[in-house]
Order: structure tokens, then sequence, then C-alpha cells
């Protein structure tokens, strides 16, 4: 445990690359394969589910550490982090009790599954008493289910890659699918070939980086594939051995939730795998994201979610034909296999993506602006001649977004953040004005500032406080900030009517009066132009 503990610091108090690779080289090399197949788990996402109540937990850090409990809430307030919090207010001895590693703390903490709450206190408390502050800090990250690392996976692939001299996008397709740490070895994982108990396994996703420069610049127009940018879930669907299986682009299994699609484990080609876009298919069209939102998480499908909220697949490539891996054919070639089969297949639940047509960049700067009409984000540009790469590469995927709508709206409430942000005030809650003439909340927003101006509006809070509610303050309605949005949607679930789809701020707008603020009204006719 040690040992992952000093490699989490490492990996935290750097920002170089080549420090992080060499570190990440570095523990498997020295580490054993228990360790290392269990910190593989946390660094690529896997990491244990939440065995003890975070309320439990603070109650008994309270207790451990001699302080009330309302002083140890002041104290979780003004750090903004529970984990950090306990590592510093519970002492510990560490140079008189056992030393655990990563895997065995983490069968533990499985362990504590079925215990009782005094069985888990008398394990967690000890367990503190023997951990330096950096240990427990760590620990109580796992506790809690909020372990996160300054470290891309496609780093510690990089990493692994230098171990065991493999080629990193190689390693990228062997780390994917459903595997987890208690029952494979690292060994195994890297180097077993794909058989009849790995049907499920996907692919690594192609990711498109944002297109700022003018679309001019990618050459001439008809070298590009150009297809609408739908808000939906990236997924990859597989079919193997006359079964069916959906990933998301989170490499979560999903298969069981959208049962409408099982029909396509008959109708695809055996050794057939697609990257499509999941979304809610209704009245001739793709429906909002918020319409999906109905499906995503629900354990139990009912009949009336499947005729209300019906899936369908839009398919933009081919990784596997017959079999065969194809990504390094090009993608003309892998998207005349695409059409093929979805036409064979004969669907309605899977669609063949649209390529646009357009004759120059400014024909089809016209087409991207209709995005909206059709619930689109906007374009999708893919060089024809390029082979599906692994991962963000710059070059030949680019995605053409839309301009964010945008409203201008008044800050009224307030709350600290978490980690380096811990003393500032950064999540915001922002109003519109309604028809009373009264300020209405309709969305939350925490990003966007720089930092000067975020210690500027910090500032503000803490002089212009109207009432405290635990962490958050409700401030003087003064400052006015544009709010840019992807999506709206009508919603029964906030006061406002509305929810707003990736909310940030655009810009502080020192230059408008509260009063001058936008109406509520204005949402909705925005939403009444959209057809939402």
């Amino acid at each position: 445990m040690r040992q992952f503990t000093s490699l989490f610091q490492r990996l935290d108090q750097t920002r170089s690359t080549h420090e992080k690779v060499a570190a990440l080289v570095a523990y498997f090399r020295e580490a054993t394969p228990e360790d290392a197949i269990a910190a593989l788990a946390l660094l690529t996402g896997r990491r244990p589910k939440r065995t003890v109540n975070t309320g439990l937990l603070r109650a008994w850090a309270a207790e451990c550490s001699g302080i009330p409990e309302w002083l140890f809430e002041e104290s979780y307030h003004t750090v903004g982090d529970l984990a950090e919090t306990i590592a510093l207010l519970v002492d510990g001895n560490p140079d008189n009790t056992q030393e655990f590693s990563l895997s065995e703390r983490l069968a533990q903490l499985k362990g504590l599954e079925k215990a009782s709450e005094e069985e888990k206190k008398a394990f967690i408390t000890q367990t503190w008493a023997s951990m330096d502050p950096q240990e427990r800090f760590l620990f109580n990250k796992l506790i809690t289910g909020g372990f996160r690392i300054g470290v891309s996976q496609k780093l510690v692939e990089k990493a692994l890659a230098e171990v065991y001299a493999l080629e990193a996008d190689v390693l990228a397709h062997r780390l994917t699918g459903n595997w987890s740490a208690e029952t494979t070895s690292l060994h195994e994982l890297i180097f077993k070939k794909v058989n009849a108990e790995d049907l499920s396994k996907p692919y690594p996703f192609a990711l498109a980086h944002p297109l700022q420069d003018p679309p001019e610049s990618l050459g001439d127009v008809t070298d590009w594939l150009a297809e609408w940018k739908w808000d939906g879930i990236r997924s990859q669907v597989i079919v193997r051995g006359a079964e069916l299986f959906l990933w998301s682009r989170g490499e979560e299994l999903i298969t069981t939730k959208f049962p409408e699609l099982q029909p396509l484990a008959a109708l695809l080609p055996d050794g057939t795998v697609l990257d499509a876009e999941l979304v809610i298919f209704k009245n001739g069209g793709v429906q909002p994201f918020q319409a999906l939102q109905t499906r995503i998480g629900r354990k139990n499908v009912s009949k009336k979610h499947l005729t209300d909220y019906p899936a369908a697949l839009i398919a933009y490539d081919l990784f596997e034909w017959n079999g065969e891996d194809i990504r390094t054919q090009t993608l003309a070639e892998r998207r005349s296999r695409l059409h093929e089969i979805v036409e064979q297949t004969q669907s309605p639940v899977l669609v063949l993506s649209e390529a646009l047509q357009a004759k120059t960049w400014q024909e089809l700067s016209g087409i991207r602006l209709s995005a909206r009409e059709y619930q689109a984000e906007g374009l999708m540009l893919k060089r024809l001649s390029s082979a599906y790469q692994v991962g963000r590469k710059r070059g030949d995927w680019w995605k053409w977004k839309l301009d964010p709508m945008s409203v201008d709206a008044v800050l009224i409430y307030a709350m600290q953040g978490h980690g380096r942000r811990a003393n500032l005030y950064t999540d915001y809650t922002f109003a519109v004005w309604n028809e009373e003439g009264r300020l209405v909340p309709f969305t939350k927003a925490y990003s966007g500032l720089t930092d000067a101006e975020i210690k500027e509006v910090d500032a503000f809070v803490k002089s212009n406080t109207i009432e405290k509610f635990g962490p958050v303050r409700s401030v003087k309605a003064e400052l006015v900030f544009e709010i840019g949005f992807e999506g709206i949607q009508r919603s029964t679930r906030h006061k406002s009517g509305v929810a707003l789809r990736f909310p940030r701020m655009l810009r502080w707008r020192k230059d408008k009066p509260a009063a001058e603020a936008d109406r509520l009204s204005s949402l909705f006719e925005l939403l009444d132009l959209l057809g939402a």
C-alpha cells in the first residue's frame, strides 16, 4: 500500500508527461503481480464499490480525533475534501504496525460489504491508526469511491508498453473489456489471445479534436466524410458467437438495458463490430439527450419505456468484419462494407450515419448551421483515406460543433469548491427574471472563469453574503454572467421548468446590471424555436 501511495504522490506532484510515465514504469517493474493488476484496475477507472457510508466515516473520524462533530463538519467545509479532512485530523502510528499490500487492502475493503457497523468501525479506525497521513488520505479515497488521479489511461498504456515491449495501440485493445483484478493477472491480461471466453471484448475508440482553425485549412472538402455529430451515447456493437454485446465509450457493458437491440444478434453477420451512437429514435428522428436519460441507469425497463423512448443505433464505422480486424483499412473502404451490412440487416434499430454532401466548405458551413433542427451538436469531419486510430490523435478526425446557445443570468448562490479550490467559492447557481419580476434559479455552473476572476467573485461572495445554508451562501443579486449551453429541454423536475445541457460561464458581463439579465420567457421562446 505504501508503494502505491508513493506512486500516487509522484503522479499527483508533477505535470510532466515524461515523469509520470517514468513513475508508472518503475512501479509496474517493482510491484508484485497482485499489486500490479490491482493498481492497473484503479488507474483505468475500475474503482472498488463504496462499502461504508460517508456519514459513518465522518462520525468515526470526529470521535477518533477527539473533536465534536460540528467542528469536524466546519473543518470539512474548509478543507473541501472528506478524505483529506480525515487524513489531517486522525492521528496514526505507522512504525509499529503490519504493512499490507494494495491488493490486500482492496480485498479487506471488499470484505466489508457484509460486515456489521461495529465490525466496519473497528476495521476502519484501526486501519487509520496504522497509517501515515499520505497513506491514510489514499485509503480514504478508496473507501469513499472518490479515487481519482491526474494520469490518463493513454499514459498508463504507454508505460506498460515500455515495460512489456509492446505497441501501445495493441496494448490499448488488450486492456479493454470486462476484466477484473480479482480474477485476472496482469500477464494474462496483456498476453492472452482473445478466445471464446472473450467474445464481448471491445476495441478502443477513436476520438476527435475540436476544429478551431477555418475548415479550409483541411484541404479539399471532397477528401472528407462529413456526418452529423449526434448527442447520444457513443457505443460499440459486437456480434460474436451469435451473441450481441453493447459497450458504452466508458467501457460499461449496457446490453441488458436496451433489449430492443437484441434482434441484431441474429441479423448482423457473426464477427461484426460497429462504432455507433446510441440514441432515442422516435417520430422519424433523433430525440434530445434528455429522452435518453430516462433509460440510462434504469435496472428494469418497462413496456412503457420501450414504447415512449425506443432506442436505436446510428452506425458510424466498422472495426471488425467476418471476424477480421479491419481498422487499418481506409475509412472509405470500411464505410463501403458498413453500408452493405446495414442494408442487408434491414432493421429499424440500426441506421447508417448520413454522409452529408457538399461541394465547398462554404456549402458545408451552411449545412452545419441547421444541426439543431436535427437534434445534432454540429458536424464530424473524418478523412476518407484514414485508418481507424486509437484514442485522440490529431489530424484525421475533427468535431466541428455549433457555437453554444447563451443567456445572461444573475449569480444568486455560491458554494465552495473542492481540492485546490476548497477555500474559494467556485460553484455557482444562476437565475433569470420571471414575469413577476422575481429571480428564478435555472442552472448551476462552475467552469469558464480565469483564476483571477474566481478570486474576484470569491471576494464579492464573502463581502455580499445575505444568508448561509451550510456550505452555500446566498448573495446580493448584482453579478451578471453569460451562460453558454449545448441544449435545452423542458423539465418538470426544475422550478424554472427548463434544464440545460453542459452549462458553463462564457464571460463575466461587467458591462450589464442585474436588471438587464434575460427573462425566463426568453428560454421558453428558445424551446419553441427549437421545437423542444
